[in-house]
């Protein structure tokens, strides 16, 4: 089990997310409202991957991270917050579903464009990235119920990606050809993939 479903079920039972969602249910905040504010934050972050890439502006990585930071934060919220509020539905999360993709794409092409790793590492990961979610679902939509396991959930993705940026700002150079974020894309490439392979076979023995 990786991290991404043990942070789901952590949340999931834990009084104090709940409790922390209560909270922002008394301030009129929506489940939608957090994800759309997820999604803001991912595309702030990937425009600032890509100009302290470019420019050499460094100082703006820990921005980056922090920013991919309150994405991971406001992701494991929104569904909480729905069931503590009780208005969970088939559309939201529909919606929540199609605001990562989105977000995962301008965290990742932020880093691709700011040049910390070639494209073609850059697009077999969002390849990677894109099959995981969709085997996910695409599980679902056949009567097996939503496959969050495997090797790198979304959870596991965002943490590496935090912990690579802030490595990234502490020390920008190279090491054996990549930076931290660069070393960070390549796994993610490789693992991404194993995951939605993963996935499949899963699916494929249980139908």
């Amino acid at each position: 089990m990786g991290i991404d479903s043990l942070l789901r079920s952590f949340v999931n039972d834990c009084w104090l997310a709940r409790k922390i969602a209560g909270v922002i249910a008394t301030t009129g905040i929506t489940p939608n409202s957090l994800s759309l504010f997820s999604l803001f934050s991912a595309a702030i972050a990937g425009l600032l991957f890509a100009i302290a890439g470019l420019k050499g502006l460094h100082l703006l990585l820990l921005f980056a991270g922090i920013l991919v930071a309150v994405n991971a934060f406001l992701d494991t919220f929104d569904g909480v917050l729905a069931r503590e509020a009780g208005i969970a539905s088939k559309k939201g999360d529909f919606l929540d579903h199609v605001i990562d993709r989105y977000a995962d794409m301008f965290i990742l092409c932020g880093i691709i464009f700011g040049g910390y790793v070639s494209w073609e590492i850059g697009l077999i990961a969002i390849i990677g990235i894109l099959l995981t979610s969709y085997m996910g679902t695409q599980a679902q939509a056949v009567g097996l119920g939503r496959i969050y396991g495997g090797m790198v959930g979304r959870a596991d993705r965002l943490l590496l990606i935090i912990a690579a940026t802030i490595l990234t700002w502490l020390y920008p150079h190279h090491a054996l050809g990549f930076s931290f974020l660069g070393w960070c894309m390549l796994i993610l490439a490789v693992l991404s993939n194993l995951t939605a392979l993963q996935r499949f076979f899963y699916a494929w023995r249980r139908l």
